[in-house]
Protein backbone atom coordinates (compact mmCIF):
# COMPACT_ATOMS: atom_id res chain seq x y z
CA UNK A 1 0.00 0.00 0.00
CA UNK A 2 3.00 2.41 0.88
CA UNK A 3 4.28 1.96 -2.94
CA UNK A 4 1.20 2.81 -4.98
CA UNK A 5 0.89 6.93 -4.65
CA UNK A 6 4.32 6.94 -4.82
CA UNK A 7 3.97 4.99 -8.74
CA UNK A 8 0.83 7.31 -9.34
CA UNK A 9 2.83 10.60 -7.95
CA UNK A 10 5.47 9.21 -10.72
CA UNK A 11 3.06 8.65 -13.59
CA UNK A 12 1.16 12.05 -13.38
CA UNK A 13 4.57 13.64 -12.97
CA UNK A 14 5.87 11.81 -16.64
CA UNK A 15 2.24 12.62 -17.95
CA UNK A 16 2.20 16.01 -16.95
CA UNK A 17 5.97 16.27 -18.41
CA UNK A 18 4.44 14.85 -22.29
CA UNK A 19 1.73 17.32 -22.05
CA UNK A 20 4.31 20.56 -21.39
CA UNK A 21 6.25 19.10 -23.88
CA UNK A 22 3.59 19.38 -26.44
CA UNK A 23 2.19 22.17 -25.25
CA UNK A 24 5.73 23.99 -26.64
CA UNK A 25 5.29 23.91 -29.90
CA UNK A 26 1.58 24.78 -29.58
CA UNK A 27 2.57 27.69 -27.65
CA UNK A 28 5.07 28.86 -30.34
CA UNK A 29 2.59 29.32 -32.55
CA UNK A 30 0.09 31.13 -30.62
CA UNK A 31 0.38 34.92 -29.18
CA UNK A 32 3.93 35.21 -30.96
CA UNK A 33 1.78 34.40 -34.49
CA UNK A 34 -0.06 37.82 -36.16
CA UNK A 35 -3.32 35.89 -37.18
CA UNK A 36 -4.61 39.51 -38.73
CA UNK A 37 -4.67 39.51 -42.91
CA UNK A 38 -1.53 40.39 -44.55
CA UNK A 39 -2.16 44.40 -45.37
CA UNK A 40 0.34 43.86 -48.47
CA UNK A 41 -1.88 41.30 -49.93
CA UNK A 42 -3.58 43.32 -51.77
CA UNK A 43 -0.94 45.94 -53.29
CA UNK A 44 0.15 42.25 -54.24
CA UNK A 45 -3.25 40.71 -55.93
CA UNK A 46 -3.32 44.75 -57.90
CA UNK A 47 0.11 44.37 -58.60
CA UNK A 48 -0.02 40.90 -60.47
CA UNK A 49 -3.40 41.74 -62.32
CA UNK A 50 -1.94 45.17 -63.31
CA UNK A 51 1.92 42.75 -64.96
CA UNK A 52 -0.86 40.62 -66.29
CA UNK A 53 -3.32 42.83 -67.93
CA UNK A 54 -0.42 45.40 -69.48
CA UNK A 55 1.69 42.19 -70.59
CA UNK A 56 -1.67 41.68 -73.09
CA UNK A 57 -1.38 45.09 -74.39
CA UNK A 58 2.24 44.96 -74.88
CA UNK A 59 1.53 43.81 -78.62
CA UNK A 60 -0.43 47.00 -80.39
CA UNK A 61 0.18 50.88 -80.48
CA UNK A 62 1.56 51.27 -77.05
CA UNK A 63 3.58 48.31 -77.16
CA UNK A 64 6.56 50.12 -75.75
CA UNK A 65 5.19 51.89 -72.70
CA UNK A 66 2.61 48.73 -72.04
CA UNK A 67 5.67 46.73 -72.03
CA UNK A 68 7.16 49.31 -69.39
CA UNK A 69 4.38 49.32 -67.27
CA UNK A 70 3.61 45.03 -67.62
CA UNK A 71 7.45 44.89 -65.92
CA UNK A 72 7.34 47.68 -63.68
CA UNK A 73 3.86 45.85 -62.10
CA UNK A 74 5.55 42.49 -62.24
CA UNK A 75 8.74 44.01 -60.24
CA UNK A 76 6.58 45.21 -57.40
CA UNK A 77 4.88 42.13 -57.18
CA UNK A 78 7.75 39.98 -57.21
CA UNK A 79 9.27 41.89 -54.00
CA UNK A 80 5.60 42.20 -52.35
CA UNK A 81 4.75 38.27 -52.80
CA UNK A 82 8.56 37.75 -51.32
CA UNK A 83 7.94 39.29 -48.20
CA UNK A 84 4.26 38.28 -48.01
CA UNK A 85 5.62 34.99 -48.49
CA UNK A 86 7.94 35.31 -45.43
CA UNK A 87 5.54 36.06 -42.77
CA UNK A 88 2.99 33.33 -44.12
CA UNK A 89 0.30 35.38 -42.40
CA UNK A 90 -3.47 34.67 -43.57
CA UNK A 91 -4.71 36.16 -46.81
CA UNK A 92 -8.07 38.26 -46.45
CA UNK A 93 -10.66 37.22 -49.03
CA UNK A 94 -10.24 38.81 -52.30
CA UNK A 95 -12.45 39.80 -54.95
CA UNK A 96 -12.61 38.70 -58.89
CA UNK A 97 -9.70 40.91 -60.44
CA UNK A 98 -11.03 43.89 -62.08
CA UNK A 99 -11.44 43.33 -66.03
CA UNK A 100 -8.06 44.26 -67.84
CA UNK A 101 -8.26 47.70 -69.61
CA UNK A 102 -8.82 46.93 -73.49
CA UNK A 103 -6.19 50.53 -73.43
CA UNK A 104 -3.19 51.69 -71.51
CA UNK A 105 -5.74 54.73 -70.35
CA UNK A 106 -7.40 52.32 -68.45
CA UNK A 107 -4.14 51.90 -66.02
CA UNK A 108 -4.67 55.08 -65.08
CA UNK A 109 -6.91 54.90 -62.20
CA UNK A 110 -5.63 51.63 -61.37
CA UNK A 111 -1.89 53.22 -60.47
CA UNK A 112 -3.61 56.14 -59.04
CA UNK A 113 -5.37 53.93 -56.20
CA UNK A 114 -2.59 51.57 -55.87
CA UNK A 115 -0.18 54.19 -55.15
CA UNK A 116 -2.27 56.14 -52.89
CA UNK A 117 -2.74 52.30 -51.19
CA UNK A 118 1.14 51.77 -50.66
CA UNK A 119 1.41 55.64 -49.70
CA UNK A 120 -1.00 55.02 -46.78
CA UNK A 121 0.47 51.76 -45.38
CA UNK A 122 4.12 53.68 -45.36
CA UNK A 123 3.62 55.08 -42.05
CA UNK A 124 2.13 52.24 -39.65
CA UNK A 125 4.94 49.38 -40.99
CA UNK A 126 7.65 47.59 -39.54
CA UNK A 127 11.24 49.36 -41.34
CA UNK A 128 11.54 47.01 -43.86
CA UNK A 129 8.14 46.98 -45.05
CA UNK A 130 7.79 50.39 -44.77
CA UNK A 131 10.76 50.54 -47.54
CA UNK A 132 9.62 48.09 -49.66
CA UNK A 133 5.90 49.68 -49.68
CA UNK A 134 7.41 53.20 -50.12
CA UNK A 135 9.20 52.54 -52.89
CA UNK A 136 6.24 50.62 -54.58
CA UNK A 137 4.09 53.99 -53.95
CA UNK A 138 7.57 55.95 -55.69
CA UNK A 139 7.46 52.87 -58.78
CA UNK A 140 3.77 54.12 -59.56
CA UNK A 141 3.91 57.60 -59.25
CA UNK A 142 6.86 57.41 -61.40
CA UNK A 143 4.91 55.11 -64.07
CA UNK A 144 2.26 57.99 -63.85
CA UNK A 145 4.52 60.07 -65.66
CA UNK A 146 6.29 57.61 -67.91
CA UNK A 147 3.16 57.93 -70.56
CA UNK A 148 0.39 60.85 -71.09
CA UNK A 149 -2.29 58.02 -70.80
CA UNK A 150 -1.56 56.96 -67.42
CA UNK A 151 -1.03 60.76 -65.50
CA UNK A 152 0.34 62.74 -64.83
CA UNK A 153 -0.92 61.96 -61.43
CA UNK A 154 -0.57 64.25 -58.13
CA UNK A 155 2.82 65.65 -57.45
CA UNK A 156 4.04 65.18 -54.23
CA UNK A 157 2.88 67.49 -51.36
CA UNK A 158 5.49 70.84 -50.35
CA UNK A 159 8.55 69.46 -48.70
CA UNK A 160 7.72 70.34 -44.73
CA UNK A 161 10.24 69.54 -42.08
CA UNK A 162 8.11 67.36 -39.73
CA UNK A 163 7.69 68.97 -36.12
CA UNK A 164 9.33 67.67 -33.00
CA UNK A 165 12.61 66.56 -32.61
CA UNK A 166 14.35 64.64 -35.02
CA UNK A 167 14.92 60.99 -33.62
CA UNK A 168 18.84 59.97 -33.25
CA UNK A 169 18.64 57.52 -35.41
CA UNK A 170 17.69 59.21 -38.13
CA UNK A 171 20.71 61.84 -37.91
CA UNK A 172 22.76 59.97 -40.72
CA UNK A 173 20.37 58.84 -43.20
CA UNK A 174 19.36 63.00 -43.05
CA UNK A 175 22.62 64.22 -43.67
CA UNK A 176 22.95 61.36 -46.30
CA UNK A 177 19.91 63.22 -47.88
CA UNK A 178 21.87 66.67 -47.32
CA UNK A 179 24.31 65.54 -49.62
CA UNK A 180 22.23 64.46 -51.74
CA UNK A 181 20.40 67.50 -52.20
CA UNK A 182 23.31 69.69 -52.12
CA UNK A 183 24.44 67.99 -54.86
CA UNK A 184 21.68 67.94 -57.26
CA UNK A 185 21.53 72.05 -56.54
CA UNK A 186 24.51 71.48 -58.27
CA UNK A 187 23.44 69.48 -60.96
CA UNK A 188 20.89 71.64 -61.87
CA UNK A 189 23.13 74.83 -62.05
CA UNK A 190 25.49 73.02 -64.04
CA UNK A 191 23.13 71.71 -66.79
CA UNK A 192 21.41 75.06 -67.15
CA UNK A 193 23.96 76.33 -70.16
CA UNK A 194 23.88 72.51 -71.81
CA UNK A 195 19.95 72.63 -72.21
CA UNK A 196 17.33 74.51 -74.34
CA UNK A 197 15.48 77.68 -73.66
CA UNK A 198 12.35 74.99 -73.62
CA UNK A 199 13.46 73.28 -70.63
CA UNK A 200 13.97 76.35 -68.56
CA UNK A 201 10.36 75.66 -66.48
CA UNK A 202 11.86 72.17 -65.16
CA UNK A 203 15.19 72.98 -64.79
CA UNK A 204 14.28 76.15 -62.27
CA UNK A 205 11.81 74.26 -60.53
CA UNK A 206 14.01 71.46 -59.82
CA UNK A 207 16.33 73.52 -58.91
CA UNK A 208 13.77 75.37 -56.47
CA UNK A 209 12.46 71.78 -55.07
CA UNK A 210 15.89 70.99 -54.05
CA UNK A 211 16.40 74.14 -52.85
CA UNK A 212 13.91 74.24 -50.39
CA UNK A 213 14.72 70.37 -49.45
CA UNK A 214 18.44 71.32 -48.71
CA UNK A 215 17.57 74.81 -46.38
CA UNK A 216 14.70 72.61 -44.49
CA UNK A 217 16.99 69.58 -43.70
CA UNK A 218 19.73 71.58 -42.85
CA UNK A 219 17.32 73.29 -39.97
CA UNK A 220 16.20 69.73 -39.09
CA UNK A 221 19.72 68.90 -38.46
CA UNK A 222 21.01 72.32 -36.68
CA UNK A 223 18.20 71.76 -34.22
CA UNK A 224 18.95 67.92 -33.43
CA UNK A 225 22.30 69.15 -31.95
CA UNK A 226 24.32 67.65 -35.34
CA UNK A 227 26.29 69.80 -37.67
CA UNK A 228 24.75 70.13 -41.45
CA UNK A 229 27.43 68.52 -44.00
CA UNK A 230 28.66 71.12 -46.15
CA UNK A 231 28.13 71.26 -50.62
CA UNK A 232 31.21 69.83 -52.36
CA UNK A 233 33.09 72.39 -53.85
CA UNK A 234 31.98 70.70 -56.89
CA UNK A 235 31.29 67.04 -58.36
CA UNK A 236 32.41 65.28 -60.57
CA UNK A 237 29.46 63.36 -63.25
CA UNK A 238 29.93 60.05 -63.90
CA UNK A 239 29.75 60.88 -67.89
CA UNK A 240 30.78 64.17 -69.17
CA UNK A 241 28.20 66.58 -70.07
CA UNK A 242 28.50 67.89 -73.44
CA UNK A 243 24.81 68.31 -74.55
CA UNK A 244 21.31 68.00 -73.95
CA UNK A 245 21.13 64.49 -73.81
CA UNK A 246 23.93 63.70 -70.85
CA UNK A 247 22.34 66.97 -69.48
CA UNK A 248 19.08 65.36 -68.65
CA UNK A 249 20.81 62.08 -67.80
CA UNK A 250 23.27 63.53 -65.23
CA UNK A 251 19.67 65.17 -63.66
CA UNK A 252 18.07 62.21 -64.00
CA UNK A 253 21.16 60.51 -61.71
CA UNK A 254 20.90 63.51 -59.43
CA UNK A 255 17.12 63.05 -58.63
CA UNK A 256 17.99 58.63 -58.33
CA UNK A 257 20.71 59.52 -55.91
CA UNK A 258 17.76 61.43 -54.12
CA UNK A 259 15.74 59.12 -54.08
CA UNK A 260 17.75 56.41 -52.97
CA UNK A 261 19.17 58.94 -49.86
CA UNK A 262 15.16 59.51 -48.96
CA UNK A 263 14.17 55.75 -48.83
CA UNK A 264 16.92 55.10 -46.56
CA UNK A 265 15.27 58.12 -44.23
CA UNK A 266 12.26 55.67 -44.17
CA UNK A 267 14.33 52.27 -43.63
CA UNK A 268 15.98 53.85 -40.47
CA UNK A 269 13.12 55.37 -38.39
CA UNK A 270 10.07 54.40 -36.82
CA UNK A 271 8.75 58.22 -36.36
CA UNK A 272 5.49 58.39 -38.47
CA UNK A 273 5.70 62.07 -39.30
CA UNK A 274 9.27 61.57 -40.53
CA UNK A 275 8.88 58.84 -42.66
CA UNK A 276 5.52 60.82 -44.49
CA UNK A 277 8.31 63.63 -45.18
CA UNK A 278 10.58 61.07 -46.52
CA UNK A 279 8.25 59.29 -48.76
CA UNK A 280 7.16 62.70 -50.36
CA UNK A 281 10.56 63.51 -50.82
CA UNK A 282 10.88 59.70 -52.41
CA UNK A 283 7.91 60.32 -54.67
CA UNK A 284 8.80 63.83 -56.07
CA UNK A 285 12.52 62.75 -56.64
CA UNK A 286 11.17 59.87 -58.82
CA UNK A 287 8.55 61.66 -61.07
CA UNK A 288 10.87 65.12 -61.30
CA UNK A 289 13.82 62.14 -62.96
CA UNK A 290 10.90 60.58 -65.26
CA UNK A 291 11.39 62.66 -68.07
CA UNK A 292 14.80 63.67 -67.74
CA UNK A 293 14.97 59.91 -68.10
CA UNK A 294 13.45 59.83 -71.25
CA UNK A 295 14.84 62.76 -72.51
CA UNK A 296 18.20 61.18 -71.98
CA UNK A 297 16.63 58.19 -73.53
CA UNK A 298 17.00 55.79 -70.58
CA UNK A 299 14.78 52.41 -70.75
CA UNK A 300 13.06 52.14 -68.93
CA UNK A 301 12.22 55.32 -68.88
CA UNK A 302 10.10 54.96 -65.01
CA UNK A 303 12.43 53.12 -62.44
CA UNK A 304 10.09 50.22 -60.86
CA UNK A 305 11.17 50.67 -57.52
CA UNK A 306 13.00 54.11 -56.80
CA UNK A 307 15.53 54.62 -54.10
CA UNK A 308 16.33 50.39 -54.45
CA UNK A 309 19.55 49.52 -55.31
CA UNK A 310 19.48 47.34 -58.57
Amino acid sequence: MTGRPTDLTRRAALRAGALAALAVPLAACGPGYDESPDPLQPLLAAAEADAAAARALAKGGDADAAGQLADARAAHAAALKSEVDRLNRPKPATSAPPAAPAALGGFKERLATARKQAEDLVGGLPRYRAGLVAAVAAGCAALQRSAPALGPGEDAPAFAAPSGTVPAEAVDPLQAALAAEHAAVWVYGLVSAFLPGDFGDAEKAGAAEHAVRRDALQTMLSGAGATPVAPEPAYVPKKPVTDAGSASLVVATAEADCASAWLAVVNHTDDAALRTTALHALVAASRRGTPWRSEAGEKPTAIAMPGQSS
